[in-house]
């Protein structure tokens, strides 16, 4: 194999609303943590659980909006993208290292998965960067009713 593939697909809850930090470039950060959770059955049929946390920092104008407007604590998400790990230096001069999920451009994506909270605020958002945030986001996603009537032995392209 001549390349490498570092993708990462999680799906879980928030466990807090998503938090946006400015750099001083402009810039700007949407940093949240997601919980996964494994369930099964011991040997001795007791029900065991396992709960993971995951850092997620993801970038774009578009997604940022869209998290900071419409996801909240406990809303079940799916998160696309790439494990990345950084070093950097505590306040006591310890060298650190954080492993977090980067979710950007063409190699990340974040799809609400329609929880009771985020039916209360308008539905699933679809990946339209020019969203307008007084509009709900499933009205950006409706489609005229089509006709399948039409004879279905038309030739079919593939």
């Amino acid at each position: 194999m001549a390349g490498s593939v570092n993708k990462v697909i999680i799906v879980g809850n928030l466990g807090a609303d998503p938090e946006v930090r400015q750099f001083p470039n402009g810039g700007q950060v949407c940093n949240m943590k997601i919980a996964t959770t494994e369930k099964w059955t011991n040997r001795d049929g007791e029900r065991q659980e396992k709960t993971e946390w995951h850092s997620i920092a993801m970038f774009g104008d578009g997604l940022i909006r869209v998290a900071q407007d419409y996801l909240r604590k406990g809303d079940k998400v799916y998160i696309e993208g790439q494990l990345q790990t950084r070093k950097y230096t505590d306040r006591e001069g310890n060298e650190r290292y954080n492993t977090e999920i980067v979710v950007r451009g063409i190699h990340g994506a974040m799809v609400m998965l329609g929880s009771p909270n985020q039916s209360r605020r308008g539905g699933d958002y679809h990946g339209d960067p020019g969203y307008d945030r007084k509009v709900p986001a499933q009205s950006s996603r409706q489609q005229p009713e089509q006709d399948f009537s039409q004879d279905m032995d038309d030739e079919i392209p593939f």
